[in-house]
């Protein structure tokens, strides 16, 4: 057995042998990536006062990552299709092993942030090229199973990068966090090369980077927008990027139209089934990292667990979706994409209803049913969306199919974070102000306070450090007059304390009830045009399927393939002409 796997899957003709062993490669390389910002939730307060960071600087800790993620993966697809999927997932993980390593030496906010930038650059290489690769080795009769297994990897990472995050804090500073990447993506570089046959577009072709540029700049563009103007209000960055985002995204549409081999086929959105699924992907990651921002939050702050603790209680989410993913390899085939998505839909948006009967009183027990409802959810729904996206584009663009469905991933998310991350903060400093309206808090203090629920319990803290030196100047030797002046103001600060205390989690368990109401309705309207969208069972669409690789399989829902093969020559006449030149000699060298 050769030490290096070097013969492409395309060249055998039956599946490849260790195929389930190369997914486990490539579900390791998944999961890194998700946990590199689950992680990061937990370990957000040791940085902060390690690095003296700003809420700012904080911000752009987390979101150097997204920007150029979510920008840089449509156009690394296709450069992964044409010369190496493999070979993207390699040269990804050594650069996102290389960010981890920087990450954890540097000692500045600018140095984690441009480390955090590094390690968006390699995810954005990885993770097209995991669904890729996953589409290219498993015959289309196991693809939508090993498309399961990939989805219950990210909801398992969701979980375990609190849960190892929280244990490394224990006893080690925040780089350990960005060092935990390191090993993993050391085991999944030698498993790719190993395990992992290379694999690439049979039928290569120019890459319309033109196409690719653009949609680097409209998407960069929108998830800059998406950060900036929640977070930092709207002024003239957050417009100009909305501007820029629109300018590049139609001129991204217009280009793609015209060009003869488009780095996207955007006609594909015009199909239910695809557009859909994408709708549907982008909705549920925008209900999911929305409630799970804010419900680490919820664990840590209001309810006192520290990071482990946290970790741990995230885990039924983790199981759940397992157990969805399951379901849906049973049930999809069966009944169809469009109930088992719609089901999951209003599974989420039931989960996210649960949510809103939160308030001071709660105790982590009335969390552990909308997680279970959640992650169950997630599991019915996420992978037959991300096999009909896949299985929507052919066999020389599944490097483009995946960065399609990632980057509906990724926008959904940051738009999550956004937008339900900003009504949490609007609705927590109203009601705070609220709770503590009539007290003698002063102005400054009540603004600081309004900042985020940390920022209201150290706040709090403070107040009681107060109390704690005017009792211990106290029981000095003063006058018995003094002393007892003295202990009636330690008495009045302890309480007021106390207060302030009970006004922040009292005001942060209202505003998680009053966000969960508007993540519910995003996602409920939301599933009513996903319902609407998506086929029935067995109904055809105009433009589906156009990637059938082998005539006859059964696509995800068990419905045969309906794509027509592609006519050589009329792809032979569409392609440059240096390009149409370039296959001449071949030609008559065989003749």
């Amino acid at each position: 057995m050769r030490l290096v796997m070097k013969e492409p899957v395309e060249g055998t003709d039956r599946p490849y042998a260790r195929r389930w062993w190369a997914l486990l490669v490539l579900c390791l390389s998944l999961l890194i990536i998700v946990m590199a910002n689950t992680a990061l939730t937990v370990a957000a307060p040791d940085m902060t006062r390690d690095l003296g960071l700003t809420s700012a600087d904080l911000q752009w800790v987390i979101d150097g990552y997204t920007v150029p993620y979510a920008a840089l993966m449509l156009l690394l697809g296709a450069i992964g299709d044409k010369y190496s999927r493999r070979g993207a997932l390699v040269l990804g993980l050594v650069v996102f092993g290389g960010g981890a390593v920087a990450g954890s030496l540097v000692d500045s906010s600018t140095g984690v942030i441009a480390a955090r930038a590094v390690m968006g650059v390699g995810a954005a290489m990885i993770m097209p090229a995991t669904l890729s690769l996953l589409a290219a080795t498993f015959p289309r009769a196991e693809r939508a199973k090993a498309i399961v297994l990939w989805t219950a990897t990210a909801g398992l990472a969701i979980a375990a990068g609190p849960l190892v995050a929280g244990a490394l804090l224990r006893n080690h500073g925040w780089s350990s966090t960005f060092l935990i990447n390191v090993p993993v993506a050391a085991v999944a570089l030698v498993g790719a090369l190993v395990l992992v046959p290379p694999s690439k577009a049979a039928h290569q072709h120019r890459i319309d980077y033109v196409g690719g540029l653009l949609s680097v700049v409209w998407v960069g563009a929108l998830v800059y927008m998406i950060i900036e103007g929640p977070h930092f209000g709207w002024g003239a960055k957050a417009i100009g990027a909305a501007v820029v985002a629109g300018v590049a995204l139609v001129a991204f549409v217009l280009w793609e139209l015209r060009h003869p081999r488009p780095v996207l086929d955007v006609r594909r959105f015009t199909d239910r089934r695809f557009s859909g699924s994408n709708l549907a992907v982008a909705l549920f990651f925008l209900a999911v990292f929305g409630a799970f921002y804010y419900l680490t939050q919820h664990l840590q702050f209001v309810l006192g667990y520290d990071a482990l603790a946290t970790g741990v209680r995230m885990l039924p989410l983790a199981g759940a979706v397992f157990v969805g993913s399951a379901l849906t390899g049973y049930l999809t085939p069966r009944i169809g994409m469009k109930i088992t998505v719609t089901a999951g839909m209003v599974g989420g948006t039931a989960a996210l209803a649960l949510l809103t009967r939160i308030d001071a009183t709660s105790s982590y027990g009335d969390f552990v049913l909308p997680l279970v409802i959640l992650g169950l959810a997630i599991g019915l729904a996420l992978s037959p969306c991300t096999d009909a996206i896949m299985g929507s584009f052919p066999e020389s663009e599944l490097g483009v199919g995946g960065a399609v469905n990632d980057t509906s991933l990724e926008l959904g998310g940051s738009l999550g974070i956004a937008i339900l991350g900003s009504v949490l903060a609007g609705s927590y400093a109203s009601q705070l102000a609220d709770n503590t309206a009539g007290t003698k808090l002063p102005g400054d203090a009540l603004s600081t306070a309004q900042d985020s629920v940390g920022a209201g319990y150290a706040v709090a803290q403070g107040i009681g450090d107060q109390a704690h030196k005017v009792a211990e100047k106290a029981a000095s030797g003063t006058s018995p007059e003094q002393a007892a002046q003295l202990k009636a103001q330690a008495e009045q600060l302890a309480g007021g304390a106390k207060q302030m205390a009970d006004a922040v989690g009292s005001a942060f368990s209202d505003a998680v009830a009053h966000t969960s109401v508007v993540g519910a309705v995003i996602l409920g309207v939301g599933t009513v045009l996903v319902a609407g969208l998506l086929p029935r069972h067995g109904e055809r669409t105009e433009g589906a399927d156009v990637a059938a690789d082998v005539e006859g399989e059964p696509d995800v829902a068990g419905e045969p393939d309906v794509a027509a093969e592609i006519d050589v020559a009329a792809e032979t006449s569409a392609v440059e002409p240096d390009a149409a030149a370039e296959k001449e000699p071949a030609a008559q060298g065989n003749a």
